[in-house]
């Protein structure tokens, strides 16, 4: 039997289930404390255990080393690199085309997904324009803004915004259809004006469900400059990676990559920051551990 669960006999002779307190409510905080611990050593073990792995198979020579450099070689040559300077130019360059074509994007995403969110005429003038460019892959774009802007930063920001663009657009439009009719209702009831039904009911109805879109867009707006600049860049991680590939510097390479891990990552997870203080009435991300 279930320490949790103890049967208990009831004068006219029924049975009844009694549930005892367990470790999670009598303890909630050490609890809690144990399991961001255990998920804390997990999220790191994973990646170190595939790492050292990695450094194994290029020592006992079960990969080659020329193709595969081992990772001790790879954050040899990134130190060096970072050391010389040679690697921040890219960095920075790959950088500024992703926080300017992420904030273009999202302002202009954000303000038409609420107005075709509360406005059903607008949105029916322009759902299925919208919806037929959001399935046309953005790279093949490229060459479009090529045209309208030439070469240089026009095209890479206004790739990185029309992506952003529709990831934000249709969060924050799906968010506004999604506040309950009785939030409506009640701004109504206490003579609401449209600024304040927007002020009071739909930002913070819908604002949880907009960062988490633009979440989404933050990790996406780093693959598709990095995509980018292999093709029409003359600098930024991507011309990094590509340039080095077709020189068969396989550990420039992977330095490269490497750094556009760790850009959208840390990007992702400064959206992510952002959102909880702009929304601490949202739920809490569960699959991080939070109570």
């Amino acid at each position: 039997m279930s320490t949790a669960v103890k049967r208990a006999r009831q004068e006219d002779g029924g049975a009844v289930l009694v549930r005892k307190p367990g470790p999670q409510e009598l303890h909630p905080v050490r609890t809690h404390r144990r399991r961001r611990a255990l998920e804390l050593a997990l999220a790191v073990a994973v990646p170190l255990l595939l790492v050292l792995l990695w450094q194994l198979a290029t020592a006992q020579s079960w990969i080659d080393d020329r193709v595969y450099p081992a990772p001790s070689t790879i954050l040899a040559d990134g130190w060096d690199r970072a050391a010389e300077g040679e690697l921040w130019p890219d960095v920075w360059a790959t950088l500024k085309r992703v926080l300017g074509g992420y904030a273009i994007g999202t302002v202009t995403g954000y303000a038409l997904g609420l107005l075709m969110g509360a406005l059903s005429l607008v949105r029916a003038a322009l759902e299925p324009l919208l919806d037929a460019l959001y399935v046309v892959p953005k790279l093949a774009l490229l060459p479009v803004f090529l045209n309208m802007f030439g070469l240089g930063e026009g095209p890479q920001l206004a790739l990185v915004a029309a992506t952003v663009f529709f990831f934000v657009w249709i969060s924050t439009m799906a968010a506004v259809l999604a506040v309950p009719a009785g939030h409506r209702d009640a701004g109504q009831v206490f003579g609401a004006s449209p600024w304040q039904m927007f002020r009071h009911v739909l930002l913070p109805a819908s604002l949880p469900a907009v960062l988490v879109g633009a979440r989404i867009a933050a990790g996406v707006a780093v693959l598709v400059i990095v995509a980018s600049e292999q093709i029409a860049a003359a600098d930024g991680l991507g011309h990094l990676i590509f340039d080095s590939r077709a020189l068969f510097q396989n550990d420039v390479m992977f330095v490269g990559i490497v750094c556009v891990a760790v850009l959208g990552v840390v990007f992702s997870e400064v959206v992510r920051i952002a959102g909880r203080l702009l929304t601490p009435w949202a739920p809490r991300d569960r699959g991080r551990g939070q109570s």
